[in-house]
């Protein structure tokens, strides 16, 4: 497994960056991989409830989803390692302390955070102080 562990090197290489456009989570019951790929999802999870998808939220309005409440992402430019430990909590309590809700989904490579459109900026300056 490549990827960083050590979880002060993570933390001081996390490097935060807000992507651009908003994002919502959309569950569509009984849909399979590859169904909805006309909303480009960034992002699925399969749960008994139905498939997850994270899709850009102007993509959603027009397809006539509800485009229910705006997240931004925030990617983290460390090589995160799927065995590291500890990265995700103190994220998750930076964030906690200032009143912030997180969304975390790790790809192989860069944890994303999911946070609320209106407090993207503030969470970004959050992470930013993490890691200094």
């Amino acid at each position: 497994m490549s990827g960083e562990t050590d979880l002060d090197r993570l933390v001081a290489g996390m490097a935060p960056r807000l992507q651009p456009g908003e994002f919502i989570f959309l569950n569509f019951a009984d849909a399979a991989y590859g169904d909805h790929a006309d909303l480009a999802p960034v992002a699925s999870c399969r749960e008994a409830e139905g498939l997850t998808l994270v899709v850009p939220r102007a993509r959603a309005q027009a397809a006539g989803y509800d485009a229910g409440s705006p997240l931004r992402a925030i990617s983290l430019g460390v090589h995160s390692s799927l065995e590291a430990v500890g990265l995700t909590a103190m994220i998750a309590a930076a964030l906690t302390e200032h009143g912030i809700s997180a969304n975390v989904i790790a790809g192989y490579y860069h944890d994303h955070v999911y946070v609320p459109s209106e407090r993207a900026e503030e969470a970004l300056a959050v992470l930013r102080k993490l890691a200094d």
